[in-house]
């Protein structure tokens, strides 16, 4: 049932998601759905702790900060397969997916040698990144590189006095030349912040 709670999300979004919908996926009547969640509220919670089951843990083998990267990359695909996640994956009750996660993310930091404080903030600020950053992507919605350009060229068109404005003149003219690939952005932000923070790490 969580799977197809999942598609349904996926297709619909989280806005046209309902109960209903979900029994006519499984092609039964509302009520059975009760039988497997007391609500709405609980199979929410499930959906949300499905997407979390996708995220790569941080591997031990690995050293910290490839650890890091790996699970960063692995959360922001799983968003973008589903989208509707964005802005509730902290929010819903944890399950074990997530807790998991929680749980290995910051095992992974303080086994590394962040103290306990500097760890928090280690995991605060690549989340805010992360989360920030797909919620950005989804509301731009590039498909490609390409996209990009297009969409500039597309705005510029509707800014009264354009030359008020030349650096955006720049990025109307320039980027549909260089496009803008979102995996490409996310990963030269994400390699400054572990940068920062093994810096930070190796002088506490």
């Amino acid at each position: 049932m969580l799977d197809a709670a999942v598609a349904l999300a996926d297709r619909a979004g989280l806005e046209a998601f309902s109960m209903r919908g979900l029994a006519q996926e499984l092609g039964v009547v509302p009520m059975a759905l009760y039988k497997h969640v007391a609500n709405k509220d609980e199979l929410l919670d499930g959906m949300v702790d499905t997407v979390f089951g996708e995220i790569e843990l941080p591997a031990a083998e690995l050293d910290w900060r490839s650890a890091m990267r790996n699970r960063a990359i692995s959360t922001r695909e799983a968003l973008k397969r589903h989208s509707w996640a964005i802005g509730i994956m902290e929010l819903r009750h944890p399950g074990p997916a997530n807790l998991r996660s929680h749980n290995a993310v910051m095992g992974c930091l303080r086994e590394a040698g962040f103290p306990f404080e500097m760890a928090i903030h280690a995991y605060s600020v690549q989340d805010a990144y992360i989360y920030g950053f797909a919620l950005q992507e989804k509301d731009l919605g590039f498909q490609t590189p390409e996209s990009a350009g297009e969409a500039a060229q597309r705005r510029a068109e509707t800014v009264r006095n354009p030359e008020d404005y030349p650096y955006l003149l720049e990025v109307v003219a320039r980027l549909p030349e260089s496009g803008y690939d979102a995996a490409t952005e996310f990963a030269w932000g994400l390699d400054l912040i572990l940068d920062g923070l093994d810096k930070l790490r190796r002088g506490a």
